[in-house]
């Protein structure tokens, strides 16, 4: 190491300086950062959340107060205004602090107060993306992926400008916090960031132009007096024609709520369409029990034990029945912990008609008529 020029002293030029704080720039900065800013709420009689490190609460008598936590930006909530106004006064007396007000705008994603709730959007993000890409105006689209056209890895027609293929499809990913609907079509154009095709790209800009024609459309929360945890899970077998994995996706409601939801190909190739779906259901279970924990850690008590919807009646006796272990000794050990939660009636199973099956939206293309109505079972609508 070297010193920079000015600071080299001169009786002992070998030497450098040692740092008593973390400068900005440095790449440990954001760890001294969140050190620095935990110990001072900690301090304040705060929590902090074993299963969510940037979230810190702390209860009261009556009243409960949370503060999330990103890198620098910080949200504070709570049943009291009071108690956010001291809050604000502590971390202002703390550290350089400016009040942005109510809750509006944070990392990208816009809140509208509604009669019902409040309402998630990406707009101003979503128009950023289009401009990137030249696509401002363009011809509206109303689905997000074609029901016909199989996307696959091919040597013909390579795309040329790869740099923004990859930076539109990384953008896109956040996109999909507001817009569950076309979490699959992202997903799947993810898995041909190295294979640069003009087909890709073509369906990339179909995406895009689903949302020029959506691009205020947004999650939308209702008042819920109820917390029951209602999850809907599927998998499409072998559909990828190019390793024939399976496509796994689940979505989480807490009361009428969407607040998790997942689109992802498994890691292996699944022997039946009953393996694909168990596979499902344990990823599935996974989220569950991690939304559970945080829950209880809060101190919100659920009215039933969480149910998980599967509409394959195949994979719902492998939770129960072990005369299926000839089935099943090839799948890893792990994928079983389902069975224990089941026994000890921590979560429920139960079959859910094909038709009526959520999740479908997040392992295939779907046509107009149907995607429209998946769309608005996820509480995705147009900003009030």
């Amino acid at each position: 190491m070297h010193q920079p020029k000015g600071f080299i002293n001169s009786q002992y030029p070998s030497n450098v300086c040692k740092l008593n704080k973390a400068l900005y720039g440095l790449k440990q900065a954001p760890r001294a950062w969140y050190d620095r800013l935990k110990n001072s709420i900690l301090q304040w009689s705060f929590q902090a959340l074993k299963s969510d490190t940037s979230l810190f609460f702390q209860h009261s008598e009556r009243d409960i107060i949370m503060v999330l936590i990103y890198v620098d930006d910080i949200l504070v909530t709570s049943s009291n205004t009071v108690l956010i106004e001291n809050v604000i006064k502590q971390l202002g007396s703390e550290f350089a602090l400016e009040d942005l007000g109510d809750f509006s705008y944070f990392l990208g994603l816009e809140v509208t107060p509604s009669v019902e709730g409040f309402h998630l959007s990406q707009t101003k993000y979503i128009c950023d993306i289009l401009s990137k890409a030249n696509m401002l105006g363009s011809k509206s689209c109303t689905t997000p992926i074609s029901v016909s056209e199989k996307l696959q890895k091919d040597l013909c027609s390579p795309f040329e400008n790869t740099s923004l293929k990859r930076s539109i499809i990384g953008s896109l990913q956040y996109v999909t916090l507001t817009r569950p609907g076309m979490a699959f079509a992202v997903s799947k154009l993810s898995q041909f960031l190295a294979a640069h095709i003009v087909l890709h790209w073509q369906a990339c800009k179909r995406l895009l132009r689903y949302l020029q024609g959506t691009t205020y459309f947004g999650l939308q929360f209702h008042h819920s007096g109820s917390l029951i945890l209602t999850t809907y899970l599927d998998a499409d077998w072998g559909s990828d024609p190019d390793d024939r994995r399976p496509i796994g996706g689940y979505c989480v409601f807490l009361g009428s709520n969407l607040v998790s939801w997942s689109s992802k190909k498994q890691t292996l190739v699944s022997r039946s369409t009953a393996e694909s779906e168990y596979r499902a259901l344990a990823s599935a279970t996974s989220e569950v029990l991690w939304i559970t924990y945080l829950l209880k850690e809060l101190k919100a008590q659920l009215d039933t034990s969480p149910v998980l919807y599967c509409d394959n009646k195949s994979a719902e006796p492998l939770v129960s029945n072990l005369k299926y272990h000839t089935r099943t000794k090839h799948i890893e050990l792990d994928i079983h912990f389902i069975r224990e939660h089941v026994a000890k009636k921590e979560l429920t199973i139960q079959h859910v008609s094909s038709s009526d099956q959520l999740a479908d939206i997040f392992t295939k293309p779907l046509s107009l008529d149907h995607f429209g109505y998946m769309r608005s079972k996820l509480n995705v609508s147009p900003r009030p």
